[in-house]
């Protein structure tokens, strides 16, 4: 067998062995890529592939250096391969070839990306789980671990709806990659709108991981048993999705188990509930085109370091309901406010600051070089700096910054700190096999070998000018290179009265080059000392790196307090900037009261309009309506945000609040069609509106921004009618729900918690002026012909609709222009509100009555501004001979509707039992 099939064939069975996607073979200075892995690479990252024999096959091959990898294998993982490393090494039968890590989306350990990096793990569980998948699980058990910093989260979700619940929160997470349980990976459905919604990659691990009795070894392994009860991780499902990542991580050959310190159970009652929906229609940390920019947190996100930034986003997208809590970061926020000159110092410290979360996870991988040993003893250098800044300033020193900064152990932080310092070298090169890492005094043995080191390369840099001065020879020089190593150089007019000890070893052109038993061994001693020399830095440092990955707790403890610090600061940079204010927190089911409130996103943008809102007891419901494009969503969304931004511990954009603790909440705004997945707007919306229904609560906030506006009048009617009735007697959440259906505002007079309001418009000789002014009352248009005005409809169309919308309100007959165009055939109609039908007018322009009863025209109507049909007549065709032979039949109809009609008790009937009625009777007069 020749070396190249010996090579390729080692490739192609370290491959079938990896169950990656891609291989990274070490072959001597190169990592090498053949076959298809080669041109897939090739294709990817753009790399020169090239031709290897092997068996008489030609084999695309690629490489790039062992030291330039890095850069290619985090852009493979990020495209959503697994990629396999398998290094070489020597031994005495010569080399060997082992696969040391899989990279893979969420064991990644590479990445500039200041974002946490999660992988997942789903476990379904319950009576269907392990017969069929779609959707019948009991429960679902979730695990989260980021690799980069060494987080762990669990928890289980079971009760209404958990499988909706379970894509919110993977959602929130937003993993780079999944591990589903094996009832999961059955489920096409799930794991199809998880790749929507988070774009992760599903990676299809061995299911004996997911067993209960392996997971939970493997979990109790990991973070110990007592802390496995401690925290109150008994459940089946979170066992298995746990201890899974737990055995996922370990195989891949991450290595940074060690720096999984800490399991937390998350998802109690101390956390506010926010579905993926409202996230979404909140644009909390992206806005609804998939972008950060013009999204909440990047417009309050001022932190200076990324796990400030890292922190800050995982308060938005898991607001608090522990008031304690809540107060001791507005307390801080306000100190930092106060104190300008301190919180400017606190931020250029906080600037220099290094991600020791993710350090801890470098080390304990073994890939921390000395630059990042380093990083970790100045970044830990600064907990000191940051406590004396903090007791300088009065404000700050009696605020909770001052427990903040003492909540890592100072005396093991120090004494890490002290070992690095005395350590390491203040320039260190990049690579740890170079020498040069660590200082002098740290180490005896490695100092004497410095010391002689030293000394034979001063006899090597001092030998030219002992040799001319011996000898007499000009132009001599003292040279070093890998083929001839050390050598004596002198000019050829020179080279005939060199000693005869000198042996000539190479003839240049205007030069000879000479060794003398002393110089071969002078330069044997020096390779030596090079060699052992490197050997034992490299040791050294290897001990040095394994103390920093024992000290990893010890490492996140003051990395989390420097993240808390920072987004509090950012925080307080940003409400000093935008005149916020702090909040009263009240408690749960406390109102909510807004005065003078911004929306904190568009304040940014334009000139504000601000506006209150008063959820009261008594204004627990506010029916919203306005013209359109007057502003209706953004005041809604606006005291969502506000009441968000109370309960992460921020100001608030108001001139004064008081807020209620909420524990979810909950919004439905606008929908885009989901054709792809086989869902329309209607269906978005129905489906958004449910799952408002199941969750809130009577100490929950509400969104709603239109409902039942995607299908037809009367059953749009119906559903906000019932839905509203719904959310008032049964829930009683606090609700701000926007609407067009102007005959709901009537509930303001009939519910003792329901008030109106609206946002004003003036219209002055035809031209509308939207306001942006909310208003206690109902409105009484939508001015929806003026905002196609401004839209740019064209203005024959305009002109048109404002004719139509005239005689509709007037009860007046239409003209219907023909097809011909101008000189085509004019018909006149008649609208009939209640049926939604156009009736042909009779000769003299009006339409024969049909006598229905007053109570069925007093019900809905979708007319523009609200309009009730009323005066007691609605329109019916007429015969073509203009005779009435129907007439008998529909009084007798008639007069059984009227029966019906007096018998019926319109205040205990239901409004959609009512509407249905109405719809019966309708139907009945249609068919005399």
């Amino acid at each position: 067998m020749t070396e190249a099939e010996g090579i390729v064939g080692e490739f192609k069975s370290l491959k079938r062995s990896s169950d990656a996607d891609v291989l990274a073979m070490q072959v001597g200075d190169f990592y090498e890529f053949f076959d298809e892995d080669a041109e897939l690479v090739g294709e990817e990252l753009d790399l020169k592939t090239s031709k290897k024999s092997s068996g008489g096959t030609k084999y695309p091959m690629a490489g790039v250096p062992v030291a330039e990898l890095t850069p290619y294998l985090k852009a493979l993982v990020e495209r959503g391969y697994r990629v396999a490393v398998a290094n070489q090494r020597e031994t005495d039968s010569g080399h060997v070839r082992e696969i040391e890590r899989v990279a893979t989306p969420g064991t990644l350990l590479e990445t500039s990306d200041a974002d946490a990096r999660y992988v997942a793990a789903v476990v379904e569980s319950g009576s269907t789980a392990d017969s069929r998948s779609g959707g019948g699980a009991d429960a679902y058990g979730l695990a989260f671990a980021d690799v980069t910093t060494g987080r762990f989260y669990v928890t289980e979700i079971d009760g209404d709806d958990p499988r909706g619940k379970t894509l919110t929160e993977l959602y929130r997470f937003d993993p780079v990659e999944v591990l589903p349980g094996p009832a999961v990976r059955e489920d096409d459905d799930l794991l199809g709108t998880v790749r929507d919604r988070t774009g992760a990659t599903p990676t299809l691990f061995d299911a004996d991981a997911f067993a209960p009795g392996g997971a939970d070894r493997a979990l109790r392994e990991q973070f110990g048993a007592e802390t496995v009860d401690s925290v109150g991780i008994d459940a089946d499902a979170a066992i298995r999705a746990a201890g899974a990542i737990v055995a996922y991580v370990e195989e891949t050959g991450t290595g940074v188990l060690a720096s999984m310190t800490r399991l937390q159970r998350y998802r109690d009652a101390d956390h506010v509930e926010l579905d993926a929906t409202t996230q979404r229609n909140l644009e909390l940390t992206e806005t609804m085109q998939g972008d950060r920019s013009g999204s909440l947190y990047d417009t309050i996100d001022h932190t200076v370091t990324s796990p400030g930034g890292r922190l800050l986003k995982e308060w938005l997208q898991r607001p608090r309901r522990s008031r304690d809590v809540l107060r001791r970061r507005q307390e801080s926020v306000e100190a930092l406010a106060a104190a300008a000159l301190a919180r400017e110092e606190l931020r250029e410290t906080l600037g220099e600051a290094y991600d020791l979360e993710r350090l801890a996870s470098k080390s304990t991988h073994g890939s921390a070089d000395a630059r990042d040993l380093l990083a970790a003893r100045d970044t830990l250098g600064l907990l000191p700096e940051l406590e004396a800044a903090i007791d300088a300033a009065p404000q700050l020193a009696d605020s909770p910054l001052t427990d903040i900064v003492d909540q890592p152990d100072r005396e093991a932080a120090a004494e890490l700190r002290e070992r690095l310092d005395a350590a390491l070298a203040e320039d260190p090169p990049s690579t740890v096999r170079e020498g040069g890492m660590l200082t002098q005094g740290f180490d005896e043995e490695l100092d004497e070998i410095i010391e002689r080191h030293e000394q034979v390369e001063e006899w090597f840099d001092t030998l030219a000018e002992r040799e001319r001065e011996e000898y007499g020879l000009a132009h001599v020089s003292v040279g070093r290179n890998k083929t001839d190593g050390y050598y004596i150089q002198v000019g050829k007019s020179a080279a005939d009265g060199v000693p005869e000890h000198y042996e000539n070893v190479k003839t240049l052109k205007n030069s000879e080059r000479f060794v003398t038993d002393e110089l071969e061994e002078k330069e044997r001693e020096i390779m030596r000392l090079e060699e052992r020399r490197g050997d034992l830095e490299y040791e050294l440092f290897c001990e040095l790196r394994d103390a920093v990955a024992a000290a990893a707790e010890t490492l996140q403890d003051v990395g989390r307090a420097i993240a808390e610090i920072d987004a509090l600061a950012s925080l307080a940079v940003h409400a000093v900037g935008n005149d916020w204010t702090r909040p009263e927190l009240a408690e749960p089911g406390e109102p909510v009261e807004i005065e003078q409130g911004r929306h904190p996103v568009v304040e940014q943008t334009t000139d504000f309009v601000p506006n209150g809102a008063s959820l009261t007891d008594d204004r627990r419901f506010l029916i919203v309506t306005g013209p359109n494009m007057s502003g209706k969503s953004t005041y809604m969304r606006q005291t969502a945000l506000i009441v968000l931004l109370a309960q992460i511990g921020s100001f608030v954009p108001a001139r004064s609040a008081q807020v209620g603790v909420v524990d979810g909440i909950y919004t439905r705004v606008g929908a885009l069609d989901e054709l792809a997945q086989g869902r329309s707007t209607f269906m978005v919306e129905m489906q958004e509106l449910s799952n408002i229904l199941h969750s809130a609560t009577d100490e929950s906030l509400v969104i709603l921004d239109e409902v039942g506006r995607g299908t037809a009048t009367y059953d749009g009617i119906s559903i906000a009618w019932a839905a509203t009735e719904y959310l008032v007697n049964e829930i009683g959440a606090r609700t701000l729900f926007a609407t067009h259906y102007h005959e709901l505002t009537a509930l303001g007079d009939h519910f003792d918690t329901v008030a109106n309001v609206h946002v004003a418009a003036d219209e002055t000789d035809g031209e509308v002026t939207f306001l942006r002014t909310v208003r206690d009352g109902p409105t009484d248009r939508s001015y929806g012909i003026h905002v196609a005005d401004l839209a740019g409809v064209p203005d024959p169309v305009v002109d048109r609709s404002q004719d139509v919308l005239a005689r509709l309100r007037d009860d007046e007959a239409i003209d219907i222009r023909g097809s011909g165009g101008s000189g085509g055939e004019t018909k006149q109609v008649v609208f009939d509100v209640q049926s939604g039908q156009m009736t042909t007018a009779s000769a003299d322009g009006g339409a024969e009555s049909a006598a229905r009863g007053s109570a069925s025209n007093d019900a809905v109507s979708g007319v523009e501004g609200g309009r009730t049909a009323s005066g007691g007549e609605n329109k019916r065709t007429a015969s073509k001979d203009g005779s009435d032979d129907g007439d008998a039949e529909l009084d007798e109809s008639a007069a059984e509707v009227l029966d019906e009609l007096a018998d019926l008790s319109i205040n205990d009937t239901p409004p959609v039992e009512l509407m249905a009625k109405v719809q019966e009777w309708q139907d009945e007069l249609d068919g005399a």
